[in-house]
């Protein structure tokens, strides 16, 4: 078998809901990527090397090839426990990881740990790479770091260290209550309604302990005012971002930001952190992986 030309490592991102993997050579050049839909949730711990293989079989030769893993396949439920790192630390936990048994001798895998925090209790997985990421290409930034997604992370970072952490189910709150709970029935569709998402942001900054009665006022509207949907879907995202910059006002108040996703969820939160004089910067979350790995591999290699 001959494999990918120039093939030097493989890394991947396993989060829960998808895989995905990248081939690169010596120097960090991405030959190949690719995406799958077996993420942690749907496997059992057995399944894991045939899912990998599946994704990146064709690129190996007769080769062992070190693969580098972030995200869930390291948690407790995944292909083997990476234990959490305790913060105050730097995000890569000086190159520790966990080396799973393979069947395949062409597979060298190494599973990065998360990050814990005793108290306030909280934990990250995957984030802790991105985090890495940023810090490689600023290796001087000393500020806090947004994570917006399914559990958004606020993350304060000084001397290249994460210093303290903090978690919003604000996306999981998106997706129950939109797809699950009585607001489901205004909600079709996937239109976008600025002014309904600076409307709903503004009222749960302003007043964050009304977010429960906004969130029916929603249904309400929709049911006697017609309210389209995707004004209601919009205000929704508004008024659950909003609860959440109002818990995490003590992390960006007066601080440098930087956000670290894709651009649609991240452009939402960089206007909703300018509506309240906080410039941040946008980082690019695929790319941000890929420099935390590409950082956990040059640990590994002792440079």
């Amino acid at each position: 078998m001959s494999g990918l030309s120039g093939l030097d490592w493989i890394a991947a991102d396993w989060g829960t809901t998808n895989l995905r993997v990248w081939a690169l050579d010596a120097a960090g050049r991405v030959l190949a990527r690719a995406t799958g839909g077996r993420g942690m949730g749907k496997l059992t711990r057995a399944d894991y090397e045939p899912a990998l293989l599946d994704m990146v079989g064709g690129w190996l030769g007769a080769d062992r090839v070190p693969v580098l893993i972030c995200g869930m396949a390291g948690s407790r439920q995944g292909w083997a426990e990476a234990p959490y790192a305790a913060v105050p630390c730097a995000p890569l936990a000086a190159g520790r990881t966990v080396r799973p048994a393979v069947a395949d001798g062409r597979l060298d895998v190494h599973l990065l740990p998360g990050l814990q925090q005793d108290s306030p209790a909280d934990v990250m997985r995957g984030e802790e790479t991105q985090i890495a990421g940023l810090l490689a290409g600023r290796p001087g930034f000393d500020g806090v770091l947004c994570l917006p997604g399914t559990h958004s992370k606020w993350v304060r970072i000084s001397a290249g260290e994460v210093v303290s952490f903090q978690t919003a189910m604000t996306g999981e709150l998106f997706a129950l209550l939109s797809g699950q709970s009585v607001l489901r029935h205004g909600m079709a569709g996937e239109g976008w309604d600025e002014a309904a998402f600076a409307e709903g942001l503004g009222q749960a900054i302003s007043r964050p302990e009304r977010l429960a009665a906004r969130l029916f006022a929603i249904r309400a509207e929709g049911l006697l005012h017609g309210l389209p949907p995707e004004a209601a879907r919009s205000r929704l995202s508004g008024l659950l971002i909003g609860a959440e910059l109002a818990g995490a006002r003590p992390y960006w108040l007066g601080q440098e930001v930087a956000i670290v996703g894709a651009e649609g969820i991240g452009g939402a939160y960089r206007r909703a952190l300018a509506g309240q004089g906080v410039e941040a910067v946008l980082a690019d979350g695929e790319a941000m992986v890929l420099a935390g790995l590409g950082a956990a591999r040059a640990l590994m290699r002792g440079h």
